[in-house]
């Protein structure tokens, strides 16, 4: 089922015109590089709330394909834009992964930014376990526990980003081993500075 608001149909047009947020993607991909080992010629991953392809872009030169799921059409239409410019193989899919089933499994699954938007986050975390492959890693970028004031406006929040004790412990206990959770970069905005983690993880 697809959400009723695309909560990102304006901010999709400008959404790579901040050089903020583009810094903070540059540093939590980065971060995923230097802790996780992905293979050109066999790799394939899901980068999970997509967007723009911010993400996607920076680690496609490493991978031999990435699937992106993100449920708002805008935001895709901007990823499809660069599809043909991309070191690596892109599907698309619309969907929200929450309420939906996919049949393939993936080697990863790496996020930017997205799990504060979904409501049951343990859920999400056990359906990334059964969508791995033995062996497959996860690599989660999100806000640090945040007062209210990131959003500024309504873009369908339900964490005011998360307790990193907590987050990690969510994850094993959806089965993840080797984990892991650090501060990988800061997102400065005028009223104050928000850390940003980096969740890492493998599925036996």
């Amino acid at each position: 089922m697809q959400p009723s608001k695309d909560y990102f149909s304006e901010k999709s047009k400008v959404y790579e015109k901040e050089p903020a947020r583009v810094d903070n993607v540059t540093n939590i991909a980065d971060a995923i590089l230097e802790k996780l080992t992905y293979t050109k010629t066999t790799t394939h991953l899901m980068d999970f709330g997509s967007g723009t392809g911010l993400l996607t872009t920076q680690i496609a030169p490493h991978v031999k394909k990435i699937t992106t799921v993100d449920v708002s059409p805008s935001m895709n239409e901007q990823l499809r834009s660069k599809k043909n410019s991309l070191p690596c193989e892109l599907t698309m899919l619309e969907l929200d992964l929450s309420s939906a089933e996919l049949d393939e499994t993936f080697d990863g699954i790496i996020s930017s930014m997205t799990i504060h938007h979904v409501e049951d986050t343990l859920a999400l975390f056990q359906k990334f376990h059964r969508l791995l492959n033995s062996g497959g890693s996860i690599a989660l970028a999100d806000l640090d526990k945040e007062d209210g004031t990131f959003h500024s406006e309504d873009m369908g929040v339900f964490h005011f980003g998360f307790d990193q004790e907590e987050f990690a412990t969510l994850a094993k206990k959806a089965g993840f081993e080797d984990v892991n959770i650090e501060i990988v970069s800061v997102a400065k905005k005028p009223y104050g500075d928000y850390p940003i983690f980096l969740l890492t993880g493998r599925k036996a």
